[in-house]
């Protein structure tokens, strides 16, 4: 028998309105009915370890822009004393040197390094957002997960149901000697085989959900009924501009190439030393005579300089390429996910079809078996095939709604992620 699961319509006017709700000027979405609401779904990839870690990696990442901003170099205070000893005179004296020293940016430099700055706190902004959406990708992977594995097991209890029911048919056909023992048999090994896979299944459905609620705590203890698949209505191309627009990861290496630009422009001015400005002031020959004077070092710049230019020069090179590279596989991820949800609507409608006829198929043949007019085999054929589909009508199903969700969460559109 063919379960027929509940069809929230609010799923569906989701999804086929999608690029309506977004071209209204609405960035955020309310989860599809199947799914955790965004505030719950929030809470929970707020709390994963990965999150957690791109956050702390944010807060040191703006320590450091701002060490950066406020100069490596520091105020250096020298003082050193001396005793000096006259043998003309059969006399010491006492002197002593004080200074004060710092090494200073040379102008130019210090924008830059707060440029610098700046972006890796960008870029760290933007991996705590892929952090947050690959966190996305995990709930609603392990989300459904556990609802198909619990919709499995109501499948397999259904056709014990069934196989029981066929049971106690021949077991009244063979106590008025219209069945033999042979069929007895058959029939209750096929119910016992089905219970056994009712055992299965259930231990399925607890390991998918132990899978959730250690990764996420506090999932429910039943999910909610899955929804209709619906038709994809935009085309392509919209999908591939919003999800590139909002792309974490692509922002990373377009961010990283920026990075990459001011830090080979950092190197370039560096090859121009910082010069170290120091004052001093001393005592000698008795107290007699005063030192007061400034002091300025420049290192001479050699060929060391000049190569770390260079290597900064071919960083950048290096970042453009990954930056493309990370685009080719942003597009190819689009096209994939967007053939996934449009190809397994389509299967999914054809499975569901195919599932009720099959299980229209097995009502009529266990009606036809307590008439009389088929045989247990045809019984059991009928409805081990009706179990298949439905089973396939299930992954169908989950299939459909896994990739249409997908785009959803790459497009930022549920669970907040816009704001990310």
């Amino acid at each position: 028998m063919t379960r027929v699961l509940s069809l929230p319509i609010v799923a569906a006017i989701l999804l086929l309105g999608a690029a309506r709700y977004v071209n209204a000027g609405v960035e955020e979405m309310p989860a599809p009915a199947d799914l955790p609401d965004t505030q719950l779904a929030r809470e929970w990839l707020q709390q994963d370890a990965a999150v957690q870690e791109s956050i702390a990696n944010l807060d040191a990442e703006r320590s450091a822009a701002g060490m950066t901003a406020a100069s490596p170099y520091e105020w250096n205070l020298k003082y050193s004393s001396q005793r000096r000893r006259y043998q003309s005179l059969d006399t010491r004296s006492n002197e002593w040197t004080t200074q004060l020293e710092r090494t200073i940016r040379v102008p130019g430099k210090g924008t830059l390094d707060r440029k610098i700055g700046a972006l890796g706190v960008k870029i760290a902004e933007a991996e705590v957002g892929g952090a947050l959406q690959e966190a996305a990708r995990n709930l609603l992977d392990l989300w459904m997960n556990w609802i198909q594995a619990v919709k499995s097991r109501e499948l397999i209890a259904e056709q014990l149901e069934l196989a029981n029911s066929n049971l106690r048919a021949v077991e009244i056909r063979a106590r008025t000697g219209d069945a033999a023992k042979f069929e007895l048999n058959v029939a209750a090994s096929d119910a016992a085989e089905l219970q056994r896979r009712l055992e299965d299944s259930s231990g399925d459905v607890v390991k998918a959900r132990a899978r959730l609620k250690l990764r996420f705590p506090g999932a429910p203890d039943a999910p909610p009924p899955l929804a209709a698949p619906a038709r994809i209505a935009d085309a392509i191309g919209y999908w591939r501009e919003l999800i590139i627009s909002r792309a974490d990861s692509l922002r990373i290496a377009e961010l990283e190439v920026d990075k990459a630009q001011r830090a080979a422009d950092r190197a370039r001015a560096d090859r121009i030393p910082d010069p170290t400005v120091s004052a001093y002031a001393g005592s000698e020959a008795f107290s007699n005579e005063r030192l007061v004077g400034v002091s300025i070092s420049v290192p001479i710049p050699g060929r060391y300089r000049f190569r770390q230019a260079d290597k900064a020069t071919a960083h950048v090179a290096s970042a453009l390429a990954v930056r493309d590279r990370q685009l080719q596989m942003i597009e190819v991820e689009i096209a994939e996910v967007y053939a996934d949800a449009v190809s397994s609507y389509a299967s999914w409608q054809l499975a569901e079809e195919g599932a009720a006829k099959t299980g229209e198929n097995a009502r009529l043949t266990q009606r036809a078996y307590a008439l009389g007019e088929a045989d247990l085999q045809t019984l059991l054929l009928a409805r081990q095939q009706s179990l298949t589909a439905s089973q396939a009508a299930l992954s169908a199903r989950v299939a459909a709604l896994r990739a249409q969700y997908r785009l959803l969460i790459d497009a930022h559109h549920i669970w907040g992620l816009s704001r990310d």
